[in-house]
């Protein structure tokens, strides 16, 4: 044990004057990237790429362009969508195939940043001529995700979109089938890498997928409204305090935990449920501070 001990021992000694002996043993191969310049370049590869290809409705697939047929760049269903991240500006791509109806449950919106989504989904790196064949992650079955947990291509084309319904026999009760969705929000997103995984935030910089720009066929099965992921009471979306649309930075009591996964948000001791004085189930109208009138008691730690 003790030779085992002396041979790790060795090795990292080792290691560490190979280290100070190269500065470039260690070197991030991504830390000379000027992501300003990237969004540049990656957003002529996609045009380029949308130049050159069409969508086949009766396939469901991408195919090179060909005579007669409609480049999806000059599509009507192709949107653009302009998106700063990280001081940046991106022109983030996609197609819709179909906006989606929640019929029968019209009223029913589409997903906010934060909401629980259920897709399928299918995903592949691309560049200006073509793209990979291959998969390099996929779902065909139904997944559910955070809004929150995506990237943000995903995030910024998703809101656009609505879920479907679920089949159902002709007298109303449920399908005696596998469970299908009907009428569901589908697209084909084209993302530049700084909204997928750009080597400035990503911690795997050994992933084929960093600083590449990816695409995404996505159907959009269903979400789950008002997505309340700590059980507090309080929508996650409504945890959002700041209003940049991004629920990980906000955290009132400073505890590590954002709000939207804490479930006493102020840190004084009493959930943020049960911070509801009125009793009507919605902490967030409960404001009882007469020095502090627009500040709910859930996020006021002077109100218990």
């Amino acid at each position: 044990m003790t030779k085992i001990k002396n041979s790790i021992l060795l090795l990292l000694f080792s290691l560490i004057i190979y280290a100070c002996g190269d500065d470039n043993a260690f070197r991030n191969p991504f830390a000379d990237v000027d992501h300003e310049a990237l969004a540049i370049s990656d957003n002529d590869s996609i045009v380029k790429f949308l130049k050159g290809h069409y969508y086949d409705a009766t396939e469901d697939v991408l195919k090179p362009l060909e005579t007669g047929k409609t480049a999806l760049f000059d599509d009507s269903k192709l949107k653009i969508k302009e998106v700063t991240k990280n001081d940046i500006n991106y022109k983030l791509y996609y197609y819709e195939i179909n906006i989606g109806s929640p019929v029968p449950d019209p009223d029913k919106g589409n997903p906010t940043v934060a909401d629980s989504i259920f897709v399928k989904y299918s995903g592949r790196t691309f560049s200006g001529t073509t793209f990979n064949a291959a998969e390099f992650d996929s779902n065909s079955t139904g997944i559910w995700l955070n809004m929150n947990a995506v990237i943000p291509g995903w995030t910024q084309t998703l809101i656009n979109f609505k879920g479907g319904y679920l089949k159902k026999e002709s007298n109303g009760e449920p399908f005696n089938g596998p469970i299908t969705f009907l009428n569901s929000g589908k697209c084909i997103i084209f993302i530049p890498s700084g909204l997928a995984y750009p080597s400035s935030i990503v911690r795997n910089q050994s992933s084929n997928l960093v600083d590449t720009n990816l695409l995404f066929f996505i159907d959009l099965l269903d979400f789950v409204e008002d997505t309340d992921q700590d059980n507090d009471n309080v929508p996650s979306i409504k945890e959002d305090i700041d209003g940049d649309d991004d629920v990980n930075n906000d955290d009132t009591d400073k505890d590590g935990l954002p709000n939207f996964l804490d479930t006493d948000d102020d840190g004084d001791g009493v959930l943020t449920k049960n911070e509801d004085r009125n009793g009507n189930g919605d902490p967030t109208d409960d404001k009882n501070d007469p020095n502090n009138p627009d500040l709910p008691d859930y996020l006021n730690k002077n109100i218990k």
